[in-house]
């Protein structure tokens, strides 16, 4: 029987009752993003940055703290909080823009998705606000002044921090009904000190009567406010009796942004004005408007805390605020979120983690719902502007995603990371689906078949990249996720969704042709362009830097289409079981990865090192060609492609399997690449993009710890190259790499991340899904050193498992309370904080320290399946 969310997400998805009417979807940062930006050079950070925000109308989307909205983002509730120091009120995260960090964008604040369920009935979040002045010109300053060799200066490194504490507010939301939710605030005084809070819950809509809609509305009831909208009706805030009530307009401060005059002082930071000048003279008499808060002031001794209660629901309740029906639905949802997670399956390698696998994994899964967001972007409009705005300057138009009219975006999007990256990306949200596949395979579905939808596919069949760039390109991994996904639920329920699978194949085979006629120049399946997402972990930019006159052979190129290959094949033989007419298609597939793998192993490539047993990338240029020997993930990706077929599913499909081993003997009388193994056992077949003799040495690197194996997991590039660094010079340019174990020392991509040395998840994710299925062919009957040089013996499983569990142990507790992900940080030692935990982009290749963006979550989030 299924427990009470259970039943919430299956009526959900039999349009019985809409749970996700209501979410988590409000971003953490709108300012500086592609949407908003009208400039004409593409700055998005400067044209609206964060000091614009509290002031200036957004276009498309808004932010808030702990945000909550409803699914088209109409109406928007979220936190306001100011200590009595602050110059402004603290109503959204504050970071720094990509040329202000020392390491690109950065939020520069303290906060922790503490708990969520797939239909947000239970949710709770934490925010830890500073006592003292918020330290914004420090943390800018000091950031400035550190190099690209220093690491980040955060807010619990200022004086301000250690010196005057925080407030701890917690947020927490419990729905009672689709549009009914119960909000909780409490907050506590982590001080020495006693301290003055001000807490302004606030309720507002998102300014679309700028582009011509009715402005909507609203205004005080007898027992808290009414907002009227057209297409929401009537929606409800209840609130205990506040200090004050205040209302404005989220209209734009013009004066303070452009130097025009305003037609009346009730604009966006009016609230600002009124409680950080302590003038309420101005606001006093406005009953009505488009922003409203209850105004709350505290006064906390040491440890005291003060909490408040609101209710937003879309029907009047008498009683709506009763504290003992508070005390229960919270208690309940809490319950009920614990039922629900308790029943979920437990990997393997959790028991090696004890008590710490269930909090990592409900934190994990916290983070990844917390991360859904509101995102909403019409290219075509945003090129040409708005008829009731002043239009762009002319270089606007051009600056980017000008072959993107198409794409009309207005969705609720699961996001990499709602701060430092408040836009999709292709292949974050392929891997961001696995773990949310094993909660919601509803949601993870509709997410992988939204970017394959019309209006977000190119009609050449691209899968959009990212905002700041749709052309580029992410490694293919949408088929891959997708079986991943029917598998999941095929286990949780045992019957696998697939229409789904027959949806996503139909639309990958556009995306297919896309890549081969884009990135095979030659025709001679190597695959070349660079990827999004791999970043810096070349010697140049793969998609535009490399050398005039050069054409760049790639391994992982080459690899990632092996790899596409043989999951559409999978897709392919799962849906010829019941449809005769896809066993073609896989045999179209089954050959197509026959001829990459013969193309990326044949000595007339050289993309294979004999000497150093690894896989590199090769620059030709004129009638010379130069392997460019960088141990990395690029050589590593070549393990990905591997999968095995099974004896009882090939029975299923006689006309593929005959053409298959027809195929087969035809390869081996012309001394082709030899993909295919056939255990005498039990009839499986194993095809491998790396054969057996290249595999042993692929493997004695992989798992050398003087080159990517560490002690949290795969490095992405060998620590080989700390002593032996690379260099290349190519008609008198000079390109280099070493390897770097923690943040970026090169400007690169923006700077913001590395592929030169630390743990990435994703990547290990997919080594691991590799080992897993070596080990399904060959069982316990092939076994090699792990560590390399170590005289220990492992399965691939035994393999697998252990990385697993070096990637989890980043986030267990030791005996002095410290995870290895947190870096020492002294916060969280403090007995209230000790199972706090972050998801960060990516992990120090040495100490396992959490780096980049603080709350990916997104692709991070695998920890909670891995």
């Amino acid at each position: 029987m299924p427990n009470n969310e259970q039943s919430r997400i299956n009526d959900h998805y039999a349009n019985k009752k809409n749970w996700l009417r209501w979410g988590p979807y409000l971003s953490e940062r709108q300012w500086g993003t592609v949407r908003e930006d009208y400039s004409a050079d593409g700055d998005a950070w400067n044209y609206f940055p964060h000091d614009h925000a509290r002031s200036r109308a957004y276009r498309w989307g808004e932010d808030g703290i702990a945000g909550i909205s409803d699914d088209g983002q109409r109406l928007c509730f979220a936190m306001a909080f100011w200590n009595g120091r602050d110059p402004y009120l603290k109503e959204r995260l504050f970071g720094l823009a990509n040329e202000e960090g020392n390491h690109g964008e950065d939020v520069k604040e303290m906060y922790f998705y503490l708990d969520n369920t797939p239909t947000h009935a239970y949710m709770a979040h934490r925010y830890l606000y500073p006592c003292g002045e918020f330290p914004y010109q420090e943390l800018l300053e000091t950031n400035q002044q550190r190099t690209r060799l220093e690491s980040e200066f955060e807010l619990t490194d200022t004086a301000v921090w250690g010196e005057n504490g925080w407030f701890d507010i917690l947020t927490e939301y419990a729905k009672v009904d689709t549009e009914d939710l119960c909000v909780r605030i409490t907050a506590t005084n982590k001080s020495q000190s006693e301290q003055q809070l001000w807490l302004l819950p606030t309720l507002w809509f998102r300014n679309t009567w700028l582009l011509g809609a009715d402005r909507p509305n609203i205004q005080a009831t007898a027992n808290g406010v009414e907002a009227i909208h057209p297409n929401l009706g009537k929606v409800r805030l209840y609130f205990e009796k506040p200090e004050r009530l205040l209302f404005t307009e989220n209209d734009t401060n013009e004066e303070r942004i452009f130097g025009a005059k305003n037609e009346t002082p009730f604009v966006k930071d009016a609230f600002h004005r009124a409680v950080c000048g302590q003038d309420f003279d101005f606001i006093k008499d406005k009953k009505q408007g488009t922003k409203c808060a209850p105004v709350y002031h505290f006064t906390l001794k040491p440890g005291e805390s003060a909490s408040v209660r609101l209710r937003l629901a879309n029907a009047d309740l008498p009683g709506a605020l009763d504290p003992a029906f508070f005390t229960d639905i919270f208690k309940k949802r809490k319950k009920e979120a614990d039922e629900f997670y308790n029943k979920l399956p437990v990997p393997a390698v959790c028991p090696l983690l004890g008590k710490d696998c269930p909090l990592i994994r409900r934190q994990a899964f916290a983070g990844l719902l917390w991360g859904k967001q509101f995102y909403n972007y019409n290219v075509a409009d945003w090129l040409d502007g708005d008829p009731q705005e002043p239009a762009p300057p002319p270089g606007h138009q051009t600056i980017r995603n000008t072959d993107w009219r198409h794409l009309n975006a207005r969705d609720i999007i699961s996001m990499p990371d709602k701060w430092e990256y408040p836009w999709f990306a292709g292949w974050d949200l392929a891997f961001q689906c696995i773990p949310l596949a094993a909660v919601d395979p509803g949601f993870a579905k509709n997410q992988l078949l939204l970017l394959l939808k019309e209006w977000y596919m190119h009609p050449n069949g691209k899968v959009p990249g990212y905002e700041w760039q749709f052309d580029h390109a992410n490694p293919p991994i949408h088929p891959w996720a997708a079986l991943e996904v029917y598998h999941l639920e095929e286990t949780m329920t045992g019957k696998g969704d697939r229409l789904f699978l027959e949806k996503v194949f139909h639309k990958l085979l556009l995306n297919f042709t896309w890549w081969v006629n884009r990135v095979d120049a030659d025709g001679n399946n190597v695959f070349e362009g660079g990827f999004l997402g791999l970043d810096n972990i070349a010697l140049f930019d793969r998609e535009k830097g490399i050398p005039e006159g050069c054409t760049l052979d790639q391994a992982d190129g080459t690899a990632w289409m092996a790899f596409y290959c043989l999951h559409m094949l999978e897709i392919s033989l799962t849906l010829a079981t019941e449809n005769p007419a896809y066993e073609d298609m896989a045999t179209k597939f089954f050959e197509h990865f026959v001829l990459i793998a013969d193309s990326l192993n044949s000595l007339g490539n050289e993309l294979w090192d004999q000497e150093d047993g690894f896989f590199y990338d090769q620059l030709r240029y004129g009638d010379k060609k130069m392997p460019l020997k960088v141990r990395s993930l690029v050589g590593l990706s070549t393990l990905f492609g591997v999968t095995v077929l099974k004896k009882s599913q090939l029975e299923k499909v006689p006309g593929f399997t005959e053409r298959m081993h027809y195929f087969h003997e035809e390869r081996i009388k012309r001394h082709g690449t030899i993909v295919f193994e056939q255990t005498s056992i039990n009839g499986d077949i194993l095809l491998s993009l790396v054969p057996p003799d290249r595999l042993q040495h692929l493997l004695k690197v992989l798992f050398d710890e003087g080159e990517f194996l560490s002690p949290n997991g795969i490095r992405s590039v060998s620590k080989y190259h700390q002593e032996h660094p690379v260099e290349v010079q190519i008609d008198g340019q000079t390109f280099g790499l070493h390897y770097e174990p923690a943040e970026g020392e090169t400007a690169a991509f923006g700077g913001n991340s590395n592929w030169r040395g630390p743990v990435w998840f994703p990547m290990n994710y997919l080594l691991i899904h590799a080992l897993e299925t070596y080990q399904e062919y060959y069982g316990d009957t092939v076994k090699m050193e792990f560590p390399t040089g170590s005289g220990t013996q492992f399965t691939f499983g035994e393999a697998a498992g252990e990385i697993a569990f070096r990637l989890l142990a980043l986030f267990e507790r030791n005996a002095d309370g410290e995870r290895k992900a947190n870096g020492g940080n002294p916060l969280f030692l403090l007995p209230e904080y000790q199972e706090l935990m972050l998801f960060y982009e990516y992990y120090h290749g040495e100490t396992g320290k959490g780096l980049g963006a603080s709350h990916q979550t997104g692709w991070t989030g695998l920890a909670a399946v891995i």
